[in-house]
């Protein structure tokens, strides 16, 4: 965005962590269509000191298994452009369902786009009018509540609002955790998430987690207190995410007893036959390692250190989780 703003000049920083994460693909995928984006610091990291300009290149190629956060900054951007834009991706193309779910945004706008093998076109346009939107609950934040019920002995939670027909990839929780004990029924905008009677807890899964990287955490959590070995494949993006997604849980259930290996793409969790109890888990300024270890104290009393890490995508998980019955000394 700021790229584009004309005669702007902006410094955009982060905190320490955002500082580590790797720029330098969407900084070179900019900077080749005509932006003026360079580094305050160390080459490849923010900061980085902008220059807004008009952008006069319309065509751009980016590998397609990295984050799709930097592909969907171009496809958002696009219609802005004078000649619009056309992104090659090369390699196989991973996330793809968030590629779609920013592409089908911008055709609720009016905005043209196509997708097709790996290439997406976005023609030049504007908006002509304001539109009013409902916008659909997260998929990703209704996973820690799929683990809570999965790792009860027993009860229901309903959630608000969700559609059968979801454009978010992580409505896959919906088939995941029903091999995981979990049933998802969908009424009139909500779904009811209940516990399968008489379920059979598998001994081991394998998922494959491309398309779905944000749920690695609250699954790999969820094996590991149903004591189901599990092996999580396509996990390349979590080694940049808030934190090293993977080293952290390696860590972490280690700490509970389990054992776990992990590649760049993948882990391998073996349950412990005992969960240690009491153990300190660290979040490592990361929402998501302290949300996806908070169903496991409904089999295991643990603490979850810097519990206001969640602040960034759900400021009021630890109240929702007391509402539906949670000792708040867990936090």
């Amino acid at each position: 965005y700021f790229a584009t703003q004309v005669d702007r000049e902006t410094v955009l920083t982060g905190s320490k962590r955002m500082q580590e994460r790797p720029i330098k693909l969407l900084v070179d995928a900019l900077n080749s269509l005509g932006a003026d984006i360079s580094y305050d610091k160390e080459t490849g990291f923010p900061p980085l000191k902008i220059r807004g300009k008009q952008l006069t290149e319309n065509k751009v190629s980016l590998p397609g298994n990295i984050s799709s956060q930097y592909i969907s900054a171009l496809m958002l951007i696009a219609p802005s452009l004078k000649n619009g834009l056309e992104i090659v991706l090369t390699d196989e193309i991973t996330s793809v369902p968030y590629i779609t779910m920013t592409q089908s945004i911008l055709d609720d706008l009016g905005f043209d786009t196509s997708f097709k093998g790996n290439k997406i076109s976005i023609r030049p346009g504007t908006m002509t009018h304001p539109q009013e939107w409902i916008v659909e609950s997260d998929w990703s934040s209704a996973s820690y509540f799929y683990s809570i019920v999965a790792l009860a002995a027993e009860g229901e939670i309903d959630l608000s609002y969700y559609a059968p027909e979801s454009r978010q990839g992580d409505a896959a929780l919906e088939k995941i955790y029903r091999n995981l004990g979990v049933e998802t029924t969908f009424d009139g905008g909500k779904i009811k998430l209940s516990k399968i009677k008489n379920f059979v807890t598998p001994d081991h899964i394998a998922l494959n987690l491309k398309n779905t990287p944000d749920l690695a955490q609250t699954i790999a959590v969820s094996c590991l207190g149903l004591g189901t070995d599990c092996l999580l494949t396509g996990l390349h993006t979590l080694k940049i995410k808030e934190t090293d997604r993977l080293t952290a849980l390696k860590v972490e259930m280690e700490k509970l007893g389990a054992k776990v290996e992990i590649t760049d793409n993948s882990l391998v969790l073996t349950h412990a036959k005992t969960l240690n109890s009491d153990v300190a888990i660290a979040t490592y300024n990361d929402h998501r390692m302290a949300m996806a270890f908070a169903p496991l104290g409904l089999r295991v009393p643990i603490v979850i250190n810097d519990a206001e890490v969640v602040s960034k995508s759900y400021p009021g998980f630890w109240d929702d989780l007391q509402t539906i019955g949670f000792n708040r000394d867990i936090f």
